[in-house]
């Protein structure tokens, strides 16, 4: 039986039993991390290097609820900030303050956000929520004069990154997960079933990761190897594992591979089709086509990433394009337990709604009283009509108060700060448009692949539209 939250939800009708091969990103797709483990140390590196500049840093901590996936940093003003599908940005934080609405409309109302301009920063993947939670403590600390320096609060997010990627490059911060993996790893021990499913049903299936080989054997091992059958190993399950990808430019660059010969890393250059069971770093999507004999829609990508991944695998290739979204299951579980209010907040806002299609009614046709114009109901009398209006208006104000409450709790799930990642108050959220725009498919989990088998085929619901309830 179909668990709830469990399954694939499709954009594009996909058929499942047409693709040929499928590839899989590694990091928050077949591997899942304890987010706040992973960020809360992936944070403190940040910082110590940051502090090691000659910041001083103290008292500040991780606070995963300052950010999510989804938002987007805003280098020019220093404010991260949350958009609907259109760009309009609706909640705004300056650090670590929520804007008021009317500092917000200023800096903000004659502004759509535009992810090819170099002023947006998106929050792609939960690897961002260091990040994104930092830049907002130390805009705070910057405009006290606290930073010295610092040029300003681009200059900021660069040094932010930079320090982030050396922490990654110095290899300190996945020196600790490999050593802890239970400490930062959810295992799931369905997913090794799921690609079993899909192996055996004769797809070639692909590991395509940016991790080097040194992290992603050991971090597979774990994840992996006690829920497969004693005969089997994590490499059993790919045909090709191609680790260092360099995504997004596998995609669309003819980068050199070469073989990972041994258990240590060593390389050596490869020529030629990749050879099935063998691992390389480098490499090429061009390559892994021509390997394969397949091309476009006969190929599946499944990421986390929805520019490394999706988008670029999509618009460049042609692949078929799966996004894997972990905070899915709680956004619908958050749902699923608010249902109760939100159909009273859905019954308010339509009597509310009623009763302000009267009121219009009634202020027209006082209008054309006064004025003595156009139709109007034989013997209308502008007192009693302005007595109904005050009326109308006293029962709006009181149902807005019944309302107010309820908003609020809406515009709360899943994060105090920022609400539901797919959605913007009644609107789809600039991520949602994203999702919708590059992934064909996109599930909670890879295992879920385990409710549509191989064979299926996956379709699209129909679209609506604002004028279908008529």
């Amino acid at each position: 039986m179909k668990q709830a939250r469990r399954g694939i939800f499709c954009n594009r009708t996909l058929n499942l039993n047409a693709i040929r091969a499928i590839g899989y990103d590694m990091d928050y797709t077949l591997i899942h991390y304890r987010m706040e483990s992973w960020e809360q140390k992936a944070y403190s590196y940040i910082k110590d290097g940051l502090e090691a500049s000659g910041w001083r840093l103290d008292g500040l901590e991780f606070d995963p609820r300052l950010a999510m996936r989804g938002l987007i940093i805003d280098v020019e003003l220093g404010n991260v900030v949350k958009a609907n599908r259109f760009g309009y940005i609706k909640r705004a934080f300056h650090g670590v303050r929520l804007m008021e609405f009317e500092e917000q409309r200023r800096s903000y109302q004659r502004v759509l956000v535009d992810l090819n301009e170099p002023r947006w920063y998106f929050l792609n993947t939960l690897f961002s929520i260091s990040e994104a939670c930092i830049f907002m403590q130390l805009v705070d600390l910057f405009d006290s004069e606290k930073l010295p320096g610092c040029m300003g609060y681009e200059d900021l997010f660069r040094k932010i990154r930079r320090a982030a990627d050396v922490a990654h490059m110095e290899g300190l911060l996945k020196a600790e997960i490999i050593a802890a993996p239970e400490k930062f790893i959810e295992p799931d021990e369905e997913t090794p079933l799921a690609l079993l499913d899909q192996k055996r049903a004769g797809k070639k299936i692909l590991l395509i990761t940016n991790s080097e080989w040194s992290y992603a054997a050991p971090m597979l091992s774990y994840a992996f190897d006690r829920f497969l059958p004693k005969s089997c190993g994590w490499r059993d399950l790919f045909d090709i594992l191609i680790v260092g990808a360099r995504k997004p430019d596998f995609f669309s660059h003819k980068m050199p591979a070469f073989e990972v010969v041994n258990e240590q890393g060593l390389l050596r250059e490869h020529r030629g089709p990749l050879v099935p069971g063998h691992v390389y770093l480098g490499a090429n999507a061009a390559q892994v086509e021509q390997s394969l004999r397949l091309t476009g829609e006969e190929i599946l990508y499944v990421g986390d990433h929805i520019f490394v991944d999706v988008n670029v695998s999509k618009s460049v290739l042609r692949w078929r394009t799966a996004l894997v979204i972990r905070e899915l299951e709680r956004e619908m579980a958050a749902v699923e337990l608010f249902r109760p209010q939100q159909e009273e907040l859905t019954a308010l806002m339509d009597e509310k709604e009623s009763m302000e299609s009267q009121y219009c009614s009634l202020r027209l046709i006082a209008q054309r009283v006064q004025k003595k114009y156009g139709p109007r109901p034989a013997g209308a009398d502008l007192r009693e009509l302005q007595v109904q209006m005050s009326e109308l208006h006293n029962r709006i104000v009181e149902i807005d108060a019944r309302i107010a409450p309820l908003a609020r709790a809406a515009g709360a799930l899943l994060n105090a700060n920022w609400g539901l990642l797919m959605r913007t108050g009644i609107d789809k959220s600039h991520m949602a448009r994203q999702v919708e725009r590059y992934a064909d498919i996109y599930m909670a989990r890879v295992s879920d692949f385990l409710y549509s088998t191989p064979f299926a085929f996956v379709r699209s619901s129909r679209g609506s539209l604002p004028h279908d309830s008529f």
